[in-house]
């Protein structure tokens, strides 16, 4: 789930590249990268073969050609002179995630009958006809967000998830509408299974990046919230190369923290980075029987607050 903070103060040069990519950029890393995630974990591991790894190598390879050929059309422009330098900062993350994942290849076993129709882990409840409103002041002005749990679901994968619609405002204009999709397993873990999102300028659609479904290209669900969550948790909130990777890690269990809808205990305490915005890296906080409560950009210093939820709808 693409951060609203990244969104807002990253350079897009991932974004442009990624439109203009080539058919044989994207028939290379299907091909080689898909055939790497297939492969059976226990067999890779006993051939001492480290999937991770060369799903890194190959993401990075495949970033680099793409970056390379974007870079002959922006010499002009100069628009597109640092992405080569993203490139590495993504593989080096990639590598650091590999070293806490281990070396087999991320392949989640996804069984329909393994899950149930509500969403009720107390760091990530999504009760339909719930609305959570955030706040925050961004470089380009005061941002809201409003995440609103519908009644509408989606199946996919064969697991029925639950719908939320996700819509950012900027300065009171619409600047991304999002659907998110989730479901829980039977053990409390809630997965996150996709979102279909347009960012917008000027009322226009600027991109689709980041949109991802469980199933489809080669995409994989990851887990937003684990159902027992523990100090040093590290795991994949999502998988779509070079697409939609982010990485979250839980860092604390017990943090006290203040936002504008009050004050609350025990909060779990996580920090997420994605290796397509390198640079960039976010605390978030989520407060028991409430979900999440405030993000911050740990760079820059700006939040992303919890100002009001309207129950019932």
């Amino acid at each position: 789930m693409k951060s609203k903070l990244i969104q807002k103060q990253t350079v897009r040069l991932n974004h442009n590249w990624k439109r203009n990519r080539s058919g044989h950029l994207a028939a290379v890393s299907a091909a080689g990268v898909l055939l790497l995630l297939n492969l059976s974990g226990s067999a890779v591991i006993a051939q001492g073969f480290d999937a991770c790894a060369q799903t890194s190598d190959k993401a990075k390879g495949s970033c680099l050609e793409a970056a390379q050929s974007n870079y002959v059309n922006a010499l002009g422009k100069c628009t597109n002179l640092s992405a080569q330098q993203t490139c590495q900062g993504g593989f080096v993350v990639r590598q650091t995630a590999c070293d806490k994942l281990g070396p087999a290849p991320y392949d989640p076993v996804i069984d329909p009958a393994n899950f149930v129709s509500m969403i009720d882990n107390p760091y990530f409840p999504l009760q339909p006809g719930t609305t959570f409103i955030y706040g925050g002041q961004m470089p380009g002005g005061f941002e809201r967000d409003e995440f609103a749990v519908t009644h509408n679901t989606r199946m996919i994968l064969g697991v029925t998830c639950v719908e939320v619609h996700d819509s950012v405002f900027t300065n009171n204009v619409l600047t991304e509408d999002t659907l998110d999709w989730f479901a829980q397993d039977r053990d409390g873990n809630v997965w996150y299974f996709g979102e279909n999102t347009h960012e917008l300028e000027d009322g226009l659609i600027s991109t689709i990046s980041g949109t991802f479904m469980g199933g489809v290209n080669g995409d994989k669900p990851g887990i937003i919230m684990k159902a027992h969550p523990a100090v040093g948790d590290f795991y994949r909130q999502e998988f779509s190369l070079n697409n939609a990777e982010d990485f979250g890690e839980t860092l604390s269990l017990n943090e006290v923290v203040t936002v504008r809808f009050g004050t609350f205990n025990h909060c779990l305490k996580s920090q997420e980075k994605s290796p397509l915005e390198p640079d960039v890296l976010e605390d978030k906080f989520y407060a028991p029987g409430v979900g999440t409560i405030l993000t911050v950009d740990v760079h820059t210093g700006a939040t992303s607050e919890l100002v009001r939820i309207i129950r019932g709808q």
